[in-house]
């Protein structure tokens, strides 16, 4: 695995932004682990975060040359990532969108780095039904910028509807679409990254279950 990859889950687990249970998610799914990137909730956090962001990028050789973060936790993600690419000797510039339009001062929905021109890489925590990815390229194409690709922390590599024929996950539509999707680590990461830790492996046959279960046609 990786470098980037196995930090990436070490430090979640450190932040507790991974954890191991069983949660119940938006989508009614009962999973056996859930991540919140809402818990890298400092700045050192922040900037390990950053610094696997940054390793994932630049090893899927993306071309993009300005951030973008989707409201509301994309935000500080693509923040954080402008710095430590500043701290790499790249200043890149940095937009993000409110979720309601701003009628006065400069008014709109988008706020930092014009778009125009640009190619754009959206940064979020994950991909559940791509929501809110779908949004930020909708901005993205209408301000005039291109859409490079979508970095996301973690990938969990499931079906939308396990009811369906379509067993593709949110991002391999988003990708299907044009847009590649970059994640510093996935399901099967973890699934690999449990089975090789003496303390989480009784996790593993759980993640298994699940996804026989839910998992998407990639995994």
């Amino acid at each position: 695995m990786p470098d980037h990859r196995s930090r990436f889950l070490q430090l979640a687990l450190r932040a507790e932004a991974l954890r191991f249970g069983e949660f119940t998610l938006k989508s009614g799914r009962t999973s056996p682990y859930f991540f919140n990137a809402g818990r890298f909730d400092s700045g050192a956090a922040l900037a390990g975060l950053a610094a696997c962001y940054a390793d994932a990028i630049d090893a899927a050789g993306l071309r993009f040359d300005l951030l973008f973060g989707p409201a509301y936790k994309g935000i500080p993600l693509a923040t954080a990532l402008a710095c430590e690419y500043a701290r790499r000797g790249r200043d890149l510039p940095l937009a993000y969108n409110r979720k309601e339009a701003k009628g006065h001062g400069e008014g709109g929905n988008l706020v930092g780095a014009p778009l125009a021109g640009r190619r754009v890489l959206v940064v979020d925590d994950v991909l559940t039904a791509g929501t809110a990815v779908r949004e930020a390229l909708g901005l993205i194409e209408a301000a005039g910028g291109v859409a490079a690709g979508v970095a996301i922390a973690l990938d969990r590599e499931e079906v939308l509807d396990e009811a369906s024929a379509d067993r593709r996950s949110a991002a391999d539509r988003v990708a299907a679409g044009g847009v590649p999707v970059v994640a510093i680590a996935s399901l099967r990461d973890l699934l690999a990254f449990t089975g090789e830790s003496a303390t989480l492996s009784h996790e593993r046959e759980r993640l298994l279950d699940y996804r026989a279960r839910y998992g998407s046609a990639a995994t």
